[in-house]
C-alpha cells in the first residue's frame, strides 16, 4: 500500500526584535522572515518589538538568522536545563561543548553541583535538549523550585535511597572476595584453610561469580555511561572506573579459565581488586550524594517558607484553598501562628509579624491597614485581612530563591581555568595509564604482565576529575545559601569574586548611611517656655508648607500627641524665614539672619549652635511675641547600626568613602562622626557615576545605595550593592542585594564573600595537588628507589575520598557566622566583621 508522509502539523514562533525604528524595519523584517523555508505568513508590530511567524517546520534559528541578515536583532532567551547523568567535571565539560554547538546558543554554562545548565541566545528547547542527549546525558526543561520542590526532594531521596541499597549488596558481595584473595596474601593460615577446604581453583570460581554480580549488578551503571562516552571519544570518569575495572576482571577471567595463555609466573586475579574498586566508588557515590544534598539546603529552607494553603474570602465566606489557586486581588485571611501565604496590602486587622527569614531582622514588625505584608514570613499574636498583590512566580519569596538559584548556578572566573584542564583530563589520564602499562611491560621485573597491570589501573582509579568539578560550585552553594540566610542576596555568582577583592566602599548618604527620613533631632528653649506649647506653635506654622524639615516638626508634634493652634495669618519672607499669628500668638520660625533682622539677640544659644553646625545640622531659631523662644535642628538620623558598620569596614581592611549631595561643611561634618575616610560632596544626582568613577582611582570599589537615582552608579562600579527597602530599579542594578535596611550587611556580605573564595582556593588546590601528586605515584615513580607501589583498591578509597573531602570543606561554610564588632574592648551588637570558621 502506497503510504504518503503525514504533513507537518501548522505551528507559531513569536520573536522579539529589536532595533525597528519605523514602518520599512517591519516591511523588512516581515520579508526577511518570509524567506526561511516552512514560513507561510509573517506579521511584525512595531509598538511591541515582535514578530509573530506562522509555518510548517519553523526552524528557530534559521529565523533569527534572516532577522539578523536584515540588520536587526532577536534579543537571547535565556534557557533552564535539568542535566541528568554527570559525575565529574569531564562531564560538565562536554555538555557545555555540546550545547555551544547549537545554532543560535550564544552562551551555555553547566553547574555539576547543581545539575543545571544556563543558556543564552535563539535555539529552541527540543534542539538543546537533542544536543544534550547525542553528549550521553538526559535534559528537560528546569522548573522553578517553588514548583518542584516536593518533586526534586522525592527523587533525590530515591537516588540515594538506590545508591545506598547498591553499596550495601555490593559490600556485602565483595567481602568474602575479598576475604578469599587478600586473606591468603595477608595470613598463612587463612592461605592454608582456603587451599585445604574448599581450593584454590574453587575459590578463584567463588570470587568470579561474586565480583561478576557486583559488576554488572551495583556496578553496571559505570559500564553503562563509560563506555558509550568512549566510543564518543569523549570519556569522562564512569569511562576511567570502567576501564580500570575492565581490565583487572578480564585478567582474572584469563587466569580462571584460561591460564595457558598468560606467560610463566603471571597467573595471578584481580577479582577482589574489580569488586572492592567499584564498591568503594559506590561509596564515594553515596556520601557525595548526601552532601551534595546538604549544600542545597539553603533552597530547601526558603522553599519550605511557602504555606501549603490560604484562607481566602469566596462569596463572602472563608474557604481554605491550595495557595497555588490564591489571585491577585483576592482577599485572604491570617490568623495567629500562621504564615502569610502570598503578598499583600493589609485591608483590616492588626498584627505583629516575624519577617527575620526575609531581611534578617530579629525583631517582629507592626502592621496595619495599608502596611505590606510579605509571603513566608509568620504572623503573632493579631488576626488580620490582606488583598493579595502578587502570587505564586511574583512573589518576594520566589523572587528570593531565584536569585539564590542564578547566583548558584553561576560560574566564577576562577572557573575557567579549571574548565580548561578538565576538558582534557580524562584523556590524558587515559594515555597515562597505557605509557604506564607500556613502561611496566618493557622495563618492569617479573612478572612484568603483572605489575603493568595493577599500575595502569591505579592510574586509572586514582585520577578524580570530580574533585575539580565540585570544588568551585558547591562552595558557591553553600556560601550563596548561607547568605541568603543572613538576608545578603548574591543576584550574580561572580560577585562573590569580585566582592572579595574591593578595596573601598562607596556609601550613599541619603537613605544609606541615614534613615532617610528628616526628623525634629534637637529642641532647646529659652527660659520661661513650655516645650509643647512652642513645639505646637512652631508646628501650626509649619503645617502651612511642604518642605521636608516643615513636614518632619508637624510629625513631631503628631507623635506627641500636640493639638496645633489655629493659624490666622501667614507669610513667608523670601530668604529668611517664615511668621504668622497662632493661637493669637505671632511666631516668626527662620534661620539666624532672620533673628538679626527682627533685632533678636541669638548669642543665649551660641554653643547649642556651635555643636549643632559641627555634627551638620543646620539650626532653626523660633521667637514668640517678640522674644527668641527656642532653636531647633530637623536632620536626617544616621542609623543607629551605621557607626557599627563603619568600623567593621575599617576592621575589614577597607577605605570608606561617601557620597552626598550636602555641602562640603555638613558632609564633612558626619564623615568626623562616622570615622569615613573619604567625602565626595554636593553631588547632583546624575553626578554619581562621575564620582563613583573618580574614586575607583583608590581601588576596587563597592557602591551601596537604595534610591533610583543610585542605579547608574550601582552599575557603574565594581560591585553595587543595593538595600532591599530601597527601589526596584535600584535592586535591578545591583550584583548583591541586603535584604535588610542594617547597613551592618554590607561588611556580612563582603567577610562572606572572602570566607567563600578562601574555601574555594583551598578546594581547587586539593582537586589539583591530589592529582599532581597521587597519578605519578599510581604510575609508580616512587617504585626504583623506595620499592612502594600503590594498590588499585588504595587508589579506589583514594579517589572516592578526594569528593568527599571537598563537598565536606565546602559544607563548613554553613557554619560561617559574622564576628560582633569590638566597641572600646568590648563586642558591639552589630553582626559584622570577619568570618566566624577560622581557615574556612
Amino acid at each position: 500500500m502506497n503510504m504518503q508522509p503525514r504533513p507537518s502539523s501548522p505551528s507559531t514562533v513569536v520573536l522579539e526584535v529589536e532595533g525597528m525604528t519605523c514602518a520599512s524595519c517591519v516591511a523588512h523584517v516581515e520579508r526577511a522572515l518570509k524567506t526561511v523555508p516552512g514560513v507561510t505568513g509573517a506579521t511584525v508590530n512595531l509598538a511591541t518589538e515582535r514578530a509573530e511567524v506562522t509555518g510548517v517546520a519553523l526552524d528557530r534559528a534559521a529565523l533569527v538568522k534572516a532577522v539578523a541578515d536584515a540588520g536587526y536583532e532577536v534579543p537571547g532567551r535565556p534557557v533552564e536545563l535539568a542535566i541528568e547523568g554527570m559525575t565529574c567535571a569531564s562531564c560538565v565539560a562536554r555538555v557545555e561543548k555540546a550545547l555551544k554547538s547549537v545554532p543560535g546558543v550564544t552562551s551555555a554554562s553547566v553547574n555539576l553541583a547543581t545539575e543545571r545548565a544556563s543558556i543564552t541566545g535563539a535555539a529552541d528547547l527540543a534542539a538543546l535538549t537533542r544536543a544534550v542527549a547525542d553528549a550521553g546525558y538526559e535534559a528537560r526543561a528546569a522548573a522553578p523550585a517553588l514548583a518542584t520542590a516536593d518533586e526534586t526532594a522525592a527523587k533525590k531521596a530515591a537516588e540515594e535511597a538506590g545508591l545506598k541499597r547498591d553499596v550495601l549488596l555490593a559490600a556485602a558481595l565483595t567481602l568474602p572476595v575479598a576475604f578469599l584473595e587478600m586473606g591468603r596474601h595477608l595470613s598463612m593460615a587463612i592461605h592454608m584453610a582456603i587451599v585445604n577446604t574448599i581450593g584454590l581453583q574453587a575459590s578463584w570460581y567463588i570470587q568470579f561469580v561474586l565480583t561478576t554480580v557486583v559488576l554488572f549488578g551495583p556496578g553496571l551503571r559505570f559500564f553503562r555511561k563509560g563506555f558509550p562516552a568512549l566510543a564518543r571519544l569523549t570519556p569522562d570518569m564512569n569511562s576511567l572506573v570502567a576501564v580500570g575495572t575492565s581490565a583487572a576482571y578480564g585478567y582474572s577471567l584469563v587466569a580462571t579459565f584460561v591460564p595457558g595463555v598468560l606467560p610463566a609466573g603471571s597467573n595471578f586475579v584481580y577479582y577482589e581488586a574489580a569488586a572492592v574498586i567499584i564498591t568503594l566508588i559506590l561509596l564515594g557515590r553515596y556520601l557525595e550524594a548526601r552532601a551534595k544534598g546538604r549544600t542545597s539546603e539553603a533552597i530547601k529552607r526558603l522553599v519550605g517558607l511557602q504555606a501549603k494553603t490560604a484562607r481566602v474570602v469566596r462569596d463572602g465566606a472563608a474557604v481554605e484553598v491550595p495557595v497555588a489557586e490564591v489571585l491577585p486581588g483576592d482577599l485572604v485571611e491570617v490568623r495567629p501562628g500562621e504564615r502569610v501565604p502570598v503578598d499583600g496590602e493589609v485591608t483590616s486587622g492588626a498584627s505583629w509579624i516575624d519577617e527575620s527569614m526575609i531581611s534578617g531582622e530579629p525583631l517582629p514588625v507592626e502592621k496595619t491597614a495599608g502596611s505590606h505584608v510579605t509571603g513566608g514570613t509568620v504572623n503573632q499574636t493579631g488576626a488580620f485581612t490582606f488583598r493579595a498583590t502578587a502570587v505564586g512566580e511574583a512573589t518576594m519569596l520566589a523572587q528570593i530563591i531565584r536569585m539564590v538559584e542564578a547566583a548558584q548556578g553561576g560560574k566564577l572566573p576562577i572557573q575557567a581555568l579549571v574548565d580548561k584542564v578538565t576538558m582534557w583530563f580524562v584523556p590524558v589520564v587515559m594515555v597515562l595509564a597505557a605509557l604506564t602499562f607500556a613502561v611496566w611491560l618493557i622495563f618492569g621485573p617479573d612478572p612484568a604482565l603483572t605489575f603493568a597491570l595493577v599500575n595502569a589501573v591505579a592510574v586509572l582509579i586514582i585520577a578524580c576529575p570530580c574533585a575539580m568539578g565540585l570544588a568551585t560550585p558547591t562552595s558557591i552553594m553553600v556560601g550563596t545559601g548561607r547568605g541568603a540566610e543572613l538576608g545578603v542576596l548574591f543576584r550574580k555568582g561572580e560577585a562573590l569574586q569580585s566582592l572579595q577583592g574591593v578595596k573601598v566602599v562607596a556609601l550613599d548618604k541619603t537613605g544609606t548611611l541615614t534613615e532617610g527620613k528628616p526628623r525634629l533631632t534637637d529642641l532647646t528653649l529659652a527660659p520661661g517656655f513650655d516645650r509643647a506649647a512652642v513645639l505646637a506653635a512652631v508646628a501650626a506654622v509649619e503645617a502651612k508648607s511642604e518642605h521636608p524639615i516643615a513636614r518632619a516638626i508637624v510629625a513631631a508634634a503628631a507623635e506627641e500627641g500636640l493639638a496645633l493652634p489655629e493659624v490666622t495669618t501667614f507669610d513667608s519672607v523670601t530668604g529668611f524665614g517664615v511668621a504668622a499669628v497662632a493661637g493669637g500668638q505671632r511666631i516668626e520660625v527662620g534661620a539666624d539672619r532672620y533673628m538679626v533682622k527682627l533685632g533678636l539677640d541669638i548669642g543665649a544659644f551660641a554653643s547649642q549652635a556651635a555643636r549643632l553646625g559641627d555634627e551638620g545640622k543646620s539650626p532653626l531659631y523660633a521667637a514668640i511675641d517678640g522674644k527668641l523662644a527656642a532653636i531647633l535642628a530637623v536632620a536626617d538620623p544616621i542609623k543607629e547600626t551605621t557607626p557599627e558598620a563603619i568600623k567593621a569596614l575599617h576592621a575589614l581592611g577597607l577605605k570608606v568613602a561617601m557620597i552626598t549631595g550636602d555641602n562640603a561643611r555638613t558632609a564633612q561634618a558626619i564623615a568626623r562622626q562616622l570615622g569615613i575616610d573619604e567625602v565626595v560632596a554636593e553631588v547632583l544626582p546624575d553626578g554619581k557615576v562621575a564620582a563613583v568613577k573618580r574614586l575607583q582611582a583608590l581601588g576596587t570599589l563597592a557602591y551601596v545605595g537604595d534610591g533610583i537615582n543610585d542605579a547608574p552608579a550601582l552599575a557603574e562600579a565594581d560591585v553595587g550593592l543595593a538595600v532591599g527597602t530601597g527601589t526596584d530599579i535600584a535592586i535591578e542594578s545591583a550584583d548583591v542585594v541586603l535584604m535588610t535596611g542594617r547597613l551592618t550587611a554590607v561588611p556580612d556580605a563582603i567577610a562572606l564573600s572572602r570566607a567563600t573564595m578562601r574555601n574555594i582556593r583551598q578546594n581547587l588546590f586539593w582537586a589539583f595537588i591530589y592529582n599532581a601528586l597521587l597519578i605519578p605515584v599510581a604510575a609508580g615513580v616512587l617504585w626504583p628507589a623506595f620499592g612502594i607501589l600503590l594498590s588499585p583498591i588504595i587508589a579506589a578509597a583514594a579517589m572516592a575520598l578526594s569528593s568527599v573531602f571537598v563537598l565536606g570543606n565546602a559544607l563548613r561554610l554553613r557554619r560561617f557566622a559574622p564576628a560582633p564588632v569590638v566597641r572600646d574592648g568590648q563586642p558591639g551588637a552589630g553582626l559584622v566583621g570577619s568570618p566566624g570558621l577560622g581557615a574556612a
